[in-house]
């Protein structure tokens, strides 16, 4: 039985081996300290929101989502990060989360709802087709 639900503290040690494993595919180093942060930041709920997928009580995926204003909405929503354990794909997880961030953003008044991929993400991009609408656009990176 598959359970989306809000990530708790007592989510903490399978929600890094999720964390990792998406940081990971994006070939992204990240530190402990950045891994305690992040984790701490979910927990918090205040900027950025998490949800976790549960597959008979094992945490198998995670989303973590952001609502922010933009120029012509005064809130709009951002899946930030989506993984899913690799022996889980193929099981409806990545989908009921996506589904669920959406709830969450109708809830929250939201006028929008995107997320961004890499253009090599073929399998996960399969899934995306057929939930949302690809508008073509390119994101470009300026280092600080």
């Amino acid at each position: 039985m598959l359970q989306i639900s809000v990530l708790s503290q007592n989510d903490r040690s399978a929600w890094e081996i999720l964390a990792r494993g998406y940081r990971e595919f994006y070939k992204t180093i990240t530190s402990d300290a950045e891994f305690d942060a992040a984790w701490n930041r979910v927990l918090l709920a205040n900027d950025i929101r998490g949800l976790g997928a549960k597959l008979d009580g094992q945490l198998v995926g995670i989303a973590h989502f952001i609502f922010h204003s933009s120029t012509w909405a005064s809130s709009v929503c951002y899946l930030q990060d989506l993984f899913t354990l690799p022996e889980a794909r193929g099981k409806g997880v990545a989908r009921a989360l996506i589904i669920e961030v959406a709830n969450q953003a109708r809830i929250y008044g939201a006028q929008r709802y995107y997320w961004l991929t890499q253009e090599h993400n073929s399998i996960a991009r399969v899934l995306y087709d057929k939930v949302a609408k690809y508008n073509g656009f390119i994101r470009y990176d300026f280092a600080l």
